[in-house]
């Protein structure tokens, strides 16, 4: 495919990016970036609300534009910017603006960019609140058809984890053309000089309250694993950060008992550093854990399970410890609190994974050269996964009937209504 002297790529976004309160947030600024760095022009778009932390995007000289759900505007818009390149944030947004996409500049490379692995996430989650173990046969939702369905449909997809990647070829039987390896991706290693361990002292739990695994991460510590952890500390602190803090979580906030809710951070990184250890309990979800990657590159060496833990370690190798129940989550949080070699040891093995597996440098000659090949071979790729031709055909034309459909409603009901 041709491209212009300046590419443009078009994000679709499915919220406005907030890198200061999730990890999805993070992640959609460093792809920002990453384009912005090789000479493209971005646009972001979204028909979000923007929220109260929203990234300044204009600063970096992205272009912003509100669009909105069922209106054929959208295909007049980005028709006149005739985009080279079109990522979809989350699969969501594929389903709903694929089609419009195809049909206005079908020769864009249509990227879908995953966040995590919904299906995974949500297959999890599931088998937590039931109680069991999940089986391969929970990876088989409705949901998980609605996601891979959405991967057939793109030319390339961003997987954030290695472990997500092998899921998507051994379990659901993705074509490894269709899929790219893109983990977070950091210009800026390990933060130096940091805090050494006599000038740290308390713990620290970050994420936003509105991610499920969050809030039942909260929960855990509130209930089981800071009590067991204050028993022997009780001078210590917990300091809980993390985006709109809704009344369930302020209502936590206890000073007796050293748990302390915070609220939203402006600054993670500087809240990370002064803390001597991160907890991160997490019993469900997917991705990697952009907390996990925020207390590495600041030295702090955090207590996790094998869910945070997941696509993060490097040859068994961990920045901190790996527990799965309360009475261990707690041992662990204390005896790296408390022993100084132990705790400097952790902080070494964080910072090798960041420098081995995160850095910018590892990734980005490899992300690019699968992109580029690809836009120079865009027909015959396409024309090679023919499950994406047969569920565009059917998918896109059941999706574009049901979006004609509601706009013609919603445009008939403002005309009916009274003056």
């Amino acid at each position: 495919m041709p491209l212009s002297k300046v590419p443009l790529l078009i994000i679709i976004g499915y919220v406005w990016p907030e890198p200061n309160s999730s990890a999805a947030g993070y992640r959609m600024l460093s792809l920002i970036r990453l384009f912005l760095a090789r000479g493209w022009q971005v646009q972001f778009a979204s028909a979000a609300e923007p929220g109260q932390h929203r990234y300044p995007l204009a600063e970096l000289g992205v272009t912003e534009h509100s669009i909105s759900l069922n209106d054929s505007s959208f295909e007049l818009w980005i028709s006149q910017q005739a985009p080279q390149a079109v990522m979809f944030d989350r699969f969501m947004l594929e389903e709903q603006f694929g089609w419009r996409v195809e049909q206005a500049c079908p020769q864009a490379l249509r990227i879908l960019d995953m966040e995590d692995c919904h299906a995974l996430r949500d297959a999890r989650q599931h088998s937590f609140n039931a109680g069991k173990d999940m089986v391969a046969e929970d990876l088989n939702s409705e949901l998980a058809l609605r996601e891979i369905a959405a991967i057939y449909r793109c030319d390339i997809t961003l997987v954030i984890s290695e472990f997500e990647l092998q899921l998507l070829q051994q379990h659901y039987k993705v074509p490894p053309a269709l899929l790219c390896y893109c983990p977070f991706l950091l210009d800026e290693l390990p933060l130096t000089p940091v805090p050494d361990f006599d000038r740290r002292q308390h713990f620290i739990a970050i994420g936003n309250f509105r991610h499920a695994p969050n809030w039942h991460s909260v929960l855990w510590l509130k209930q089981e694993i800071w009590p067991l952890i204050r028993q022997q500390l009780p001078q210590a602190e917990l300091h809980i950060y993390g985006a709109y803090p809704p009344p369930k979580a302020t209502a936590l906030h206890n000073p007796r008992q050293g748990f302390l809710i915070k609220g939203w951070a402006a600054d993670a990184l500087a809240v990370m550093q002064q803390a001597r250890v991160c907890l991160a309990p997490l019993a469900f979800g997917a991705g990697l854990k952009g907390k996990l990657l925020d207390a590495m590159r600041c030295g702090t060496p955090n207590v996790t399970t094998a869910v945070g833990a997941e696509g993060m370690t490097l040859q068994g190798d961990w920045g901190g410890v790996i527990a799965q129940d309360s009475d261990t989550i707690a041992q662990a949080a204390v005896s790296l609190y408390q022993q100084r070699e132990l705790w400097q040891r952790a902080q070494g093995a964080g910072f090798n994974i960041v420098q081995e597996k995160f850095s910018l440098a590892q990734h980005e000659s490899r992300i690019w050269q699968q992109l580029n090949d690809l836009m120079q071979q865009l027909e015959p790729h396409r024309q090679a996964n023919f499950t994406g031709l047969m569920l565009r055909h059917h998918n896109y034309r059941s999706t574009k009937f049901m979006g004609q459909w509601i706009e013609a409603k919603t445009r008939l009901a403002a005309l009916t209504q009274p003056d």
